[in-house]
């Protein structure tokens, strides 16, 4: 279940900007929901024109400097980067301009299985290799004991990274990382791409605009799929960069583009995130990145479509491996069904591949609302990868645990862990408690919705103008909406039942609205029945006619209040926790015979979740952890059966007669609340 938090920005700062500019009403206020609620800080946002001048990043001049000098002298470079789809297109970016200008250059990128960022072996190899120079892409700020070594073997070292540094900076010549505390460059969140592109400009004479003609599309794609902010200089970066990129003479891209099915399509951040990103990364979590490296350089249209292709197969088995895995998490949940309780979700497998649990861990995360600890295990050593949102800070939890653990890294939303098998027990239980002490009301998942639609907002013209507000991404989302109100008009399948396409009256209009990924019965949505439902918007043209699409994101029954059902999740956990309440909650929480009885005839053969029996069961004063409770009974007693991965719930064929009495949760809940 997510928190829905819906903007209601203020009309006066919307009529200033619609005044002050040549954008819509919608996209003002669209504007002034995230927080551009002056004309200066929406300037900010959609007036950058250009990229600064990469000499105001720190130690950018001495970097050029240095590797132009090493150029010119004939040096072996290395140029080192990291095995994702922003270390890959770093990588190819630096090391082409230097093979164009004739440098003794290599490349070097790390099997996922040597870690992140420089190691001592691979120093030593390049050493043995010749290389005098090395400068890293995407890596390196934290490089301190590796750096001491490369001076010690007598190699030179410039670091260019995007990561935040640490208290102390490596031994180089010259450390390239906006987020230095010296640097008071005017934008800071470029992703290693963006740093080499700029790199790039500075050797030659700071010529910000060869650089972009020559490697926008590459670092266009690399900045949506690192996920760093959409804003400012980044936004210009993509936007400009995905016109070279729908143009781009580049073989490895053109291929790619191919085989991901978008050879037809315009491109746009979503679809570079979602099929073009995620094959880039395939290389690095299933074989080796260096295949990336070799299709972004390669110039031979037909190899370049071979390379492609097996690229597009990596993919496929990784998402092959990541069905396996999230197939076997599920099927430890159902085993021990007290763990969707938790406030942490920690699931271990052996031999779990170590290049996607991160991606299960998210899609888990996304399944039930709670942080994700995804562990693979192998020869009795244990590694990890964490996801989580909201105030649950992943590095600090590892922190807390630390003691546990051989090595651990990370941010607030993500980390990475190693620990012994034989700890595994007990960094469960740590991590539990850590959550407890910091968090006893755990965090929801959060959806942020611009606004409620009002009917000007739902005319083709309105929706097309929203792409002015493109690329969406981080911290640019695309927009959500509520739609309020929402009565369905007719529902039916699409596409061989995989979809859900409806008719609904919406502001005294008719509009088609698509569920992907849910059956009409997966939906919970009735026809004749009102809902509210986050939406995005899109416009359609058939026949010639051009009309509004709501895309459905989230629905609820119309009539529930939020707070009062979020409220009931925490308590209802907590008490399956065995967790102790104040004693009124008990009583508050038992469903007396008559209610058992409601629920009981609201539930049939047709699945349905609790979320959307809720509103049914507040007009029989029936409260949602009364719900859950009843739920939970009937399922004990096998009347019903439960969905732990949906959450939907089925009525089953009654075999016999059954007594409300054996149930063990209604009995232990009685107990409680008549307990003095």
């Amino acid at each position: 279940m997510k928190k829905w938090n819906v903007t209601v920005p203020d009309p006066a700062a919307v009529e200033d900007l619609q005044k002050h500019s040549e954008l819509s009403k919608l996209c003002c206020t669209v504007l002034a929901s995230q927080g551009y609620a002056d004309l200066n800080a929406a300037a900010e946002f959609m007036g950058c024109q250009e990229l600064s001048s990469p000499f105001e990043i720190c130690d950018m001049r001495e970097a050029a400097d240095i590797i132009n000098a090493a150029v010119d002298a004939g040096k072996r470079i290395c140029i080192y980067g990291d095995y994702d789809c922003d270390g890959v297109m770093s990588t190819v970016i630096l090391y082409s301009f230097l093979s164009e200008t004739g440098a003794n250059v290599t490349w070097r990128i790390p099997e996922r299985s040597e870690g992140y960022g420089l190691n001592q072996q691979a120093v030593r190899e390049m050493h043995e290799d010749g290389v005098e120079l090395i400068v890293t892409v995407d890596n390196g700020i934290s490089a301190i004991e590796e750096a001491k070594l490369i001076r010690e073997l007598g190699m030179e070292l410039v670091i260019t990274d995007h990561h935040q540094p640490g208290e102390e900076l490596p031994e180089a010549l010259a450390v390239v990382d906006a987020h230095r505390e010296d640097n008071f460059s005017p934008y800071r969140f470029f992703c290693g791409a963006g740093i080499a592109l700029l790199l790039v400009a500075a050797m030659n004479d700071g010529d910000v605009q060869m650089a972009m003609e020559q490697f926008g599309d590459l670092a266009a794609v690399a900045t949506i799929a690192d996920v760093v902010p959409l804003t400012g200089e980044n936004r210009f970066l993509v936007r400009r960069g995905m016109e070279y990129l729908e143009n781009t003479e580049r073989p490895g891209l053109r291929a790619l583009r191919e085989v991901s099915g978008l050879a037809e399509k315009e491109l746009t951040s979503v679809n570079i995130a979602f099929t073009i990103a995620p094959r880039i990364n395939a290389a690095g979590r299933l074989e080796s990145p260096k295949l990336a490296v070799e299709l972004m350089l390669e110039e031979n249209p037909e190899t370049a479509l071979e390379l492609a292709q097996r690229l597009n197969e990596i993919n496929t088995r990784r998402k092959d491996c990541e069905a396996q895995i999230l197939k076997e998490a599920e099927a430890q949940i159902a085993e021990h069904p007290e763990m969707q309780y938790q406030r942490v979700l920690v699931f271990a497998g052996e031999g779990w591949h170590s290049g996607v649990i991160g991606i299960v861990a998210s899609r888990l995360e996304e399944q039930y609302g709670k942080p994700c600890f995804m562990i693979s295990l192998k020869d009795g050593m244990a590694h990890g990868s964490a996801r989580s949102f909201g105030e649950f800070h992943v590095f600090k939890a590892l922190t807390a645990c630390g003691e546990l653990l051989e090595k651990f890294g990370g941010h607030p939303a993500a980390g990475g862990f190693t620990l012994k098998e034989e700890n595994i027990p007990a960094f469960r239980e740590k991590l539990q408690a850590y959550a407890a002490e910091y968090h006893p009301a755990m965090p929801f998942m959060e959806v942020n919705a611009a606004c409620i639609l009002q009917p000007e907002f739902l005319t083709p013209e309105a929706v097309q103008s929203l792409e002015a507000l493109s690329p969406f991404g981080a911290e640019n989302p695309e927009p959500v909406f509520l739609a309020k109100d929402v009565l369905i008009q007719e529902i039916k399948p699409t596409a061989n039942g995989t979809h859900t396409r409806m008719t609904v009256r919406l502001c005294r209009q008719n509009y088609t609205a698509m569920y992907f990924g849910k059956t009409p019965e997966q939906t919970g949505i009735s026809a004749g029945e009102k809902y509210h439902m986050l939406v995005r918007l899109n416009v359609n043209t058939y026949n010639g006619r051009t009309s509004v699409t709501l895309y459905v994101q989230d629905v609820r029954p119309a009539g529930i209040l939020q707070a009062k059902l979020l409220g009931a999740v925490q308590t209802y956990e907590a008490y399956r926790r065995g967790e102790p309440l104040p004693q009124t909650y008990y009583k508050g929480m038992l469903p007396s015979r008559e209610d058992m009885a409601a629920v009981y005839r609201a539930v049939t053969e047709i699945p349905v979740t609790a979320e959307m029996l809720s509103a049914f069961m507040m007009q029989k004063n029936i409260n949602f952890c009364k719900l859950l409770i009843a739920l939970d009974a009937f399922t004990e007693l096998g009347l019903f059966s439960r969905n732990l991965q949906t959450g939907e719930v089925v009525r089953l064929p009654a075999q016999k007669k059954i007594s409300l009495e054996d149930s063990e949760i209604l009995s232990e809940l009685a107990h409680l609340a008549d307990a003095d």
